[in-house]
């Protein structure tokens, strides 16, 4: 099968099965714009890996697979980057924050210095993930770039300000 003809039989079968498969997803995950940004990565990966479909089977049940897949790999990685707090750490957490407001409001002009040096496409990227909480598959549409490059930028972005924030509030120390 050519490539153009893969392409229209994927579209066609996703077309029939795209509405159960969004709320299959939508019925799993219970946050909405994690669950659309997992449905576009589920059909990602079913388009990278349709050459595995046997034609003739059942496309919705092969395609609910893929996303229980992706499903369950979601869950993982939100399992370990989610903490599970009692109330009375909650409290003590909260606590600790009043006594260090100023501590915190400090280390934010910091980070906003540090965002201000970045170069504009960093700003641009940053901004649409964070401030405009867009996907990374959309952030990769606009940039012209791949998620995974998006991704490792973003990580690089991350990295920097971090090294940015720790040596402009080392210089300020020095100086108090």
């Amino acid at each position: 099968m050519s490539k153009p003809e893969k392409a229209e039989v994927f579209i066609s079968l996703l077309s029939r099965h795209e509405r159960r498969l969004s709320v299959y997803v939508m019925a799993l995950i219970a946050n909405q714009s994690d669950a659309e940004d997992l449905l576009q990565e589920v059909k990602m990966v079913m388009w990278r890996s349709f050459d595995q479909f046997r034609q003739g089977t059942n496309f919705g049940a092969w395609s609910r697979k893929v996303a229980l897949n992706q499903i369950m790999s979601f869950r993982k990685r939100q399992k370990r980057d989610l903490l599970y707090f009692s109330d009375e750490l909650l409290e003590m957490i909260a606590a600790d924050f009043e006594q260090n407001n100023e501590l915190l409001s400090r280390q934010q002009a910091m980070l906003e210095q540090c965002i201000e040096k970045l170069p504009h496409n960093h700003k641009s990227i940053l901004r649409s993930r964070y401030h405009n909480s867009n996907s990374i598959e959309s952030i990769a549409d606009k940039a012209q770039r791949t998620p995974g490059a998006v991704y490792r930028l973003l990580s690089r972005i991350r990295s920097n300000l971090h090294q940015c924030v720790t040596a402009t509030a080392i210089k300020l120390n020095a100086y108090e």
